[in-house]
């Protein structure tokens, strides 16, 4: 499955970002990709640095946004992973990842399950929990399991999508650290958010595909200076191999050929899932065991 992951920085707006963003797809299915995934709410800034009830506006066109990311699946021909902030109804949204079929048809979507709030990234005052569960999406180059962003710290999600069959692990993503943290501090958390989803894909014997966004943006609160976004996107195998990794500062077009049938090889020498103790299992239901 040839797989193209679109790393880039907001630009401006809505609708100079977007163009960049269906340029960057057009060239990735003419250079042959049959999957693309975008990065997480890539049509616009990373919005949830600071609390504003004007910025819910930015959901209003989720249904045109709809329309429009389904014709440019339709129009290259690829399976399109799209993450978008969805207006369910009044007072109530969500981050939402949508996939389009090669035919433009909605193919599923998903409802980012868990929500941060941290300085700088004040999600819950923003979206709901996801109410979707944890279900991979059917398409035609395989079951995607799709989650975002804060979702890939929590192994149970990794998990979980794979016990129902998913083939690949996708997380869409916006995460980077404050200019002011010392390099030390940077290179920690940037090395932790690589070493866990590495964990996860060896855990699950999967290929996971994480997409980051990349450049400064700047808090428009004042509160904080804002977030410099750190890329680094990049996709590894069931065995938490790195294939293929992009800059921490450059906008790319990361290509890399994922064979899923790997998997099935690497679940016969390392059967995690055959060695399960499901009967042990029932303090993960609890917050804490005391």
């Amino acid at each position: 499955m040839k797989t193209a992951l679109i790393q880039q920085p907001f630009n401006i707006d809505k609708e100079t970002t977007r163009a960049k963003t269906v340029e960057m797809v057009s060239k990735a299915a003419q250079l042959g990709a049959e999957l693309v995934v975008l990065q997480e709410l890539h049509q616009g800034p990373y919005f949830c640095q600071y609390e504003s009830t004007d910025l819910f506006g930015l959901a209003e066109g989720y249904e045109e946004d709809i329309v429009f990311w389904s014709e440019i699946a339709k129009k290259d021909s690829v399976v399109l992973v799209t993450s978008l902030f969805e207006k369910r109804a009044p007072g109530l949204y969500h981050n939402t990842a949508v996939v389009f079929e090669k035919d433009g048809s909605v193919a599923g979507k998903y409802r980012k399950m868990h929500i941060p709030d941290d300085p700088g990234f004040y999600e819950k005052f923003y979206f709901a929990p996801g109410d979707l569960g944890f279900e991979p999406i059917d398409t035609s180059v395989g079951r995607l399991g799709v989650l975002v962003c804060w979702d890939q710290w929590y192994p149970e999600a990794a998990r979980l999508m794979a016990l129902r069959g998913a083939e690949v692990l996708i997380y869409p993503t916006a995460i980077g650290w404050f200019d002011a943290d010392s390099e030390d501090e940077k290179r920690r958390q940037r090395d932790a958010w690589i070493t866990v989803q590495r964990g996860h894909a060896v855990a699950n014997g999967l290929p996971l595909i994480a997409v980051n966004r990349v450049g400064f943006e700047k808090d428009k609160s004042g509160v904080l200076d804002g977030i410099r976004f750190w890329g680094s996107s990049f996709v590894c195998g069931p065995q938490g191999e790195i294939i293929a990794q992009a800059s921490e500062e450059k906008e790319e077009i990361l290509f890399c050929d994922i064979d899923l049938a790997r998997s099935e090889e690497v679940r016969r020498w390392w059967p995690f899932l055959r060695d399960r103790r499901i009967d042990a299992y029932e303090g993960l239901l609890k917050r804490f065991i005391d």
